[in-house]
């Protein structure tokens, strides 16, 4: 069923010489610039019911009108993949991602996915960008991803990425004697030696901030609780093999641990046979485009994450 979106507003003339994208953007802010003016461009926001170009200047007093029907995004199958949602309202759905799991589909991976599960949850995700997902986690990385419904919520959520008024942060198994605490501030981008990896990089990468704090020593390995003030394609796994302490079981950016000393060989086994990066994302708080509030949901460890502490040493997980 295809979603009808109706509004119109009369232009202030507080607004007169602003071109009609820009007022577009004020008097619609639930949408992203981008798709208001592919609106305009498209005939479906009109200015005193004449379809007219982007840079159209407004006198003010005008009505402006927005007549969408929402169409599907893509021509991606619905699939029955059983998602473990631990929150959903009108607006939004938090998703708690088990390893092996691929976001959203590409060459190789073109179902399976996330994506293709959501719409199995909800068909009417098909007519939002991306099926309503707003950031991802890697392939083996578990926890908390949260989904748009709509697009305003959608709208909503990306600009909070980008203010940076979502809050998520992460538990790790790293490798190596970690400091007590620090940040990591280094741009990343594709890894000029190997297209497959991205990197730390001197010029042309990203802005990158990585918070870091150790919760317990397990010996040559630390548990360690991270906090993304950006979301940079493995950003997480970067920063930490850049700062010498590389996720156990990164099959990109980890290390031998045959060369470590004072590692037993039973040690070496058990954490050379974990299957994937030892990375969680436990909590994620952020504010409900509707209400105003703010929202916090938090992950238990899995199962093999949980094991893999205790059998370093570590503490035994207690959900709270």
């Amino acid at each position: 069923m295809k979603q009808q979106i109706s509004e119109q507003n009369r232009i202030s003339f507080e607004l007169s010489g602003q071109r009609l994208d820009q007022v577009a953007v004020h008097l619609f802010p639930q949408f992203s610039r981008a798709r208001l003016q592919e609106w305009i461009k498209t005939g479906q926001i009109t200015l005193e019911g004449r379809a007219v170009k982007p840079n159209t200047k407004v006198a003010g007093g005008e009505v402006i009108r927005l007549e969408v029907e929402q169409k599907n995004e893509g021509e991606w199958q619905a699939e029955d993949l059983g998602l473990n949602i631990v929150y959903e309202d009108d607006d939004l759905l938090v998703i708690d991602k088990p390893a092996d799991l691929v976001v959203h589909p590409a060459a190789g991976n073109e179902d399976g996915t996330l994506l293709n599960g959501l719409l199995h949850h909800l068909p009417q995700l098909q007519q939002i960008p991306r099926a309503g997902i707003v950031h991802r986690l890697d392939k083996d990385t578990t926890g908390l991803m949260v989904v748009a419904k709509t697009l305003e919520a959608q709208n909503h959520l990306v600009q909070q990425l980008q203010a940076r008024t979502v809050s998520r942060q992460y538990v790790a198994v790293v490798i190596g004697a970690i400091p007590p605490h620090g940040q990591v501030d280094a741009p990343v981008g594709r890894d000029p030696f190997n297209r497959v990896k991205m990197a730390v990089v001197k010029s042309g990468g990203k802005e990158a901030i990585t918070h870091f704090r150790r919760l317990a020593r397990l010996g040559p390995f630390s548990l360690v609780r991270l906090k993304l003030e950006t979301g940079r394609t493995h950003q997480i796994r970067v920063h930490m093999s850049h700062l010498g302490f590389p996720l156990v079981g990164d099959p990109l950016y980890g290390r031998r641990l045959s060369r470590m000393v004072d590692v037993s060989p039973e040690v070496v086994e058990m954490v050379t046979s974990f299957p994937r990066q030892a990375l969680h994302a436990e909590q994620l708080s952020l504010i409900h485009p509707s209400t105003g509030e703010t929202c916090s949901w938090k992950s238990p460890w899995p199962e093999d994450f949980a094991v893999l502490v205790e059998e370093l040493g570590g503490p035994a997980y207690e959900a709270e």
